[in-house]
């Protein structure tokens, strides 16, 4: 049986998720313009290659965090959902309808 922790547990884990996917986002989006600098400049090889692999790296990432959101939005659902039937209610319940919306959203703009 879902308890109102768990929905917070839950919630704070999508929470975390999405601000970890936005900040790979922001780091991709950092490297590439790092990674273009470097070639713009003729670099030592080595060192492009370097920033290449970590630009490679952080665009792992994106969808991997992706992912792992779309999981725990999932679960996060289902613990409400159960959290509902039982007639609880609650601060944590709001919160835990807006941070789905949210989310829903962030992955919405994902798949665009």
């Amino acid at each position: 049986m879902a308890t109102i922790r768990n929905l917070k547990i839950k919630t704070s884990t999508c929470k975390r998720i999405v601000k970890e996917l936005n900040s790979y986002e922001k780091e991709v989006e950092t490297e590439a313009a790092k990674t273009a600098e470097m070639k713009e400049r003729d670099a030592d090889p080595y060192d492009l290659k370097q920033q290449e692999n970590v630009l490679a790296e952080s665009r792992m990432m994106v969808p991997d965090c992706r992912k792992r959101l779309e999981a725990a939005l999932t679960d996060l659902k289902a613990t409400l959902a159960e959290i509902k039937e039982s007639n609880q209610e609650g601060a944590e319940v709001e919160e835990a309808e807006a941070v789905i919306t949210q989310v829903e959203t962030v992955v919405q703009t994902a798949e665009s």
